[in-house]
């Protein structure tokens, strides 16, 4: 706390004028012959004479030892404040103000109580402890007036204590990030447990979806083409309708199923353009002999409604064969239009085109190894230094030298990185400065604070043994 402003000068006035109201009273008792005539003490003040030869036993010696064991008492009682800040009993600034002021106002009443004697041993102790507490006190004091306009000089920007070690560790693991990068990236070894992919699966793998296959078509010959996504050839899918064929067999007619109606069933077709199998050479007719077996069309139902004619498209018709020769069978029931197909990447317009990458930067394998070697022997060291206030790097002179050295030894394209290690070097810096600073701020409470503890304790025992064996 700064002692500079008004707030402590009522306290500067109290202490001085009580501490003139004790030399006097001392005075006035013990050597009453050194005060001036003008100024003598009413007969209430002036204490009877005692048979104790030292000041510290008479009643006034008495009233100045208590009057700083009260003190002593209120001053340690600070650090209590300071950790319940729900008290209402002042504030910690108001109890900072009166813990300096009033234990300045030990000093001469400790002085006025022993008559400026040390005693005996337990005296002289207490003498040593108290001097020893006051002397740290005052320089923390002096450290409190001194440390604010240290640190707005040497630091241009305060980081809270307690992130300090987070972000030394940030500053290293940028470090060995940018490190990494310049290492060439090792090849991926392929797994000895993965089965490798066949050659069929390879060569089926991306082939386009058959204009059949979108549609409810269940045809042998539409769900060939579905599974290998090729032209099956009449050949290839005589066995696949055989087997499909055993498989799936009408139920026999009955009495009882031919009472009920049965739903219109789903008649497979091959007369569409695109489940008509492909033909070798394109256009040219298919034979009735080649449609697999099973691909006949059905049976007509006893009531077929007419199919009105489809609109004209734009797409070419193939020539007929013999299948678009049988009867008309009847329409299936409407299905979900297939998808349109996707329009050729070609057809995309030039708009629409990606923007091309930016060319990579050229690298430069000599100056990646300098900038690799000076980080491992230099850097990383530095940063992850526990006391970097003990490294080479910490003295701006020689930092400033060492990387202007390296800006020589790497080409102009990795000149910016560089700098931005310095500046990663000047930022640790700055951290060093900033936790020896605040050591010295607070190292003094290390001796301060014990040693008060033990003053009051050994105080008390003075007083006790004083009141009673004396």
């Amino acid at each position: 706390m700064r002692i500079n402003n008004w707030k402590h000068f009522p306290w500067l006035v109290f202490v001085i004028l009580a501490t003139v109201a004790a030399c006097v009273l001392y005075a006035g008792n013990f050597h009453p012959g050194r005060l001036p005539s003008w100024l003598q003490l009413p007969p209430w003040l002036i204490q009877e004479p005692t048979e104790h030869h030292t000041v510290g036993g008479t009643p006034l010696g008495l009233w100045f030892g208590a009057i700083s064991l009260a003190i002593f008492i209120f001053a340690v009682l600070l650090s209590l404040r300071k950790k319940i800040p729900l008290w209402r009993v002042g504030t910690v600034q108001r109890w900072l103000r009166a813990h300096i002021w009033l234990t300045l106002l030990t000093i001469p009443l400790i002085l006025l109580h022993s008559g400026f004697r040390l005693g005996g041993p337990m005296t002289t102790l207490l003498m040593a402890l108290y001097a020893l507490v006051m002397v740290s006190g005052i320089y923390g004091l002096f450290l409190q007036h001194l440390m604010p306009r240290l640190m707005k000089e040497r630091l241009p920007a305060e980081t809270v204590f307690e992130q300090i070690p987070h972000i030394r560790t940030q500053l290293a693991t940028a470090a060995e990030k940018m490190r990494d990068s310049f290492k060439p990236t090792p090849p991926k070894k392929p797994d000895a447990g993965a089965p490798a992919a066949s050659a069929a699966k390879t060569a089926t793998a991306g082939a386009p979806v058959m204009a059949s296959t979108k549609g409810e078509l269940s045809t042998p010959v539409a769900r060939a083409k579905s599974a290998t996504g090729s032209a099956v050839t009449a050949a290839s899918a005589a066995p696949a309708a055989k087997a499909t064929e055993a498989e799936v067999k009408p139920a026999p007619a009955s009495v009882a199923n031919a009472a009920v109606t049965p739903a219109a069933p789903k008649v497979e077709t091959i007369g569409t353009p695109t489940a008509r199998v492909q033909s070798d050479p394109p256009g040219a007719p298919v034979a009735r002999a080649e449609v697999p077996a099973g691909d006949e069309p059905a049976p007509l139902p006893p009531v077929a409604p007419a199919a009105p004619s489809p609109p004209p498209s734009d797409k070419p018709v193939a020539a007929p064969t013999a299948a678009d020769a049988a009867p008309p069978a009847p329409k299936p029931a409407p299905a979900a239009p297939p998808p349109k197909p996707a329009a050729p990447a070609a057809a995309k317009p030039a708009a629409a085109a990606k923007p091309a990458a930016k060319p990579a930067l050229p690298t430069d394998p000599a100056s990646e190894a300098v900038l690799v070697e000076f980080i491992d022997r230099q850097i990383l060291p530095y940063l992850r230094a526990r006391r970097g206030d003990r490294m080479r790097l910490n003295n701006p002179r020689f930092s400033d030298d060492t990387f202007r050295f390296v800006k020589l030894r790497v080409a102009e394209a990795y000149r910016s990185r560089v700098e931005e290690i310095q500046n990663w070097c000047d930022e640790r810096r700055m951290l060093d400065v900033q936790v020896r600073l605040q050591h010295w701020l607070h190292a003094w409470l290390f001796i301060h604070v014990p040693f008060s503890f033990l003053l009051l304790m050994l105080t008390i025992w003075h007083a006790f043994v004083t009141l009673f064996y004396y």
